[in-house]
C-alpha cells in the first residue's frame, strides 16, 4: 500500500512528526493502531466525506517517517498531537482512533480538553495488554523483510487467503460463521480493499519496528486513561467477537466516560467498524458524532 499523497513533516515544539491532510471541512485527527502508520490512518479515514471533513493523518512516534525520540508514553504522544495542531494552526478537532491508537487518544482528550470536540474510539485499547506469543508463521510474516515481501505477493495474487488470515487472527469466529464472514468481505469491494490495505501496514519490522516495540512496553503498563476528565461526545464501537482488543476494553471506557455511547456490532471482528454487515450504520453514527465539533 502506497503512502498518501502530500505527506510532509511538521517540526513541532515536541519534535518532528509525519502528517498529511485529506479533504476540507471539520478537522479530524486520525490515530492509527499498532503496528501501522500514516498509510493505515489513510485507510481508516476513507469513510469520511472529503467535502465535509479535513482528515489529519499521521504516523505515531516510531512508525514510518516519525522518529520515536522521547515521545514514548501516551502522554508524550498526546502532547505531540497538540503541538502538531499548533503548527497547523488548527484549534479544535474530532478524534478518530482505532485499537493501539486508543491510549494516546484518551490521553489527548483528557490532557487537552480544549482541543477536542468529539471522540470516536473504535475497538480502542484501554487496559493492560501483552502481545500473545506468535507462532512461527506469524513471526515470519510480521517480523521479517521476507515476510513483508510475501504479504505483498499474497495481497496481489491470493487476496482470499489474506482475508482468511485477518479474520482468523482478529476474531473468535469459527466454522460456518467464519466461512460466511470471509465470503461476505470478499464479495464487497470496499471491505475487501480495506482488509488488503491494512494487511500491508501490519509489519512489525523495518520502519515500523521502533513504534511497535515501544507500544508493547507502554501497553504492558497499568495507567489511568483519564476518563473522568473526558466530557466531550464520545462514541465507542466494538465487535463482540474481537479477539485482539477484547470487548471489555470498550465496556470499561463506556463505564468510565460519562455520557458516552457504546455501539456493539454483534459477532464483529477487530475490523468490524469497516467490514461488519452493519458497518455503514456504524460509520454514519461516527460521522454524526464528528459533526459535533464546534
Amino acid at each position: 500500500m502506497a503512502q498518501p499523497t502530500g505527506v510532509d513533516t511538521a517540526n513541532t515544539t515536541r519534535g518532528p512528526i509525519e502528517y498529511a491532510i485529506r479533504g476540507t471541512g471539520t478537522p479530524v485527527l486520525v490515530l492509527h493502531g499498532s503496528p501501522g502508520g500514516i498509510d493505515a490512518a489513510e485507510a481508516m479515514s476513507r469513510f469520511l466525506p472529503t467535502d465535509e471533513f479535513q482528515a489529519i493523518l499521521l504516523s505515531r512516534p516510531g512508525y514510518l517517517g516519525t522518529e520515536l525520540g522521547d515521545r514514548r508514553t501516551p502522554d508524550d504522544q498526546a502532547d505531540l498531537y497538540a503541538a502538531l495542531l499548533d503548527e497547523l494552526g488548527i484549534g479544535k478537532v474530532g478524534v478518530l482512533a482505532w485499537s493501539g491508537g486508543g491510549p494516546s487518544a484518551y490521553r489527548f482528550v483528557a490532557l487537552h480538553p480544549q482541543r477536542a470536540g468529539a471522540l470516536v474510539a473504535i475497538a480502542c485499547l484501554s487496559e493492560q495488554w501483552v502481545n500473545p506469543t506468535p507462532d512461527l508463521s506469524s513471526r515470519i510474516f510480521q517480523t521479517t523483510r521476507i515476510g513483508d515481501w510475501l504479504m505483498k505477493k499474497l495481497v496481489a495474487h491470493q487476496p482470499l487467503q489474506v482475508i482468511q488470515g485477518a479474520v482468523s487472527d482478529e476474531s473468535s469466529l469459527s466454522g460456518d460463521e467464519f466461512d460466511e464472514h470471509v465470503k461476505y468481505i470478499a464479495s464487497d469491494e470496499t471491505k475487501k480493499q480495506f482488509v488488503l490495505d491494512m494487511a500491508l501496514t501490519a509489519s512489525q519490522a523495518g520502519s515500523r519496528k521502533a513504534g511497535w516495540d515501544n507500544d508493547l512496553v507502554q501497553f504492558a503498563k497499568s495507567s489511568d486513561p483519564g476518563w473522568d476528565s473526558i466530557s466531550i461526545p464520545t462514541l465507542l464501537v466494538q465487535g463482540s467477537a474481537d479477539s485482539d482488543v477484547l470487548p471489555e476494553n470498550s465496556a470499561n471506557a463506556h463505564a468510565g466516560i460519562a455520557g458516552s455511547e457504546l455501539l456493539t456490532l454483534d459477532r464483529g471482528t477487530h475490523f468490524a467498524f469497516y467490514t461488519h454487515p452493519e458497518s455503514d450504520r456504524a460509520q454514519a453514527k461516527a460521522i454524526e458524532y464528528l459533526r459535533r465539533v464546534d
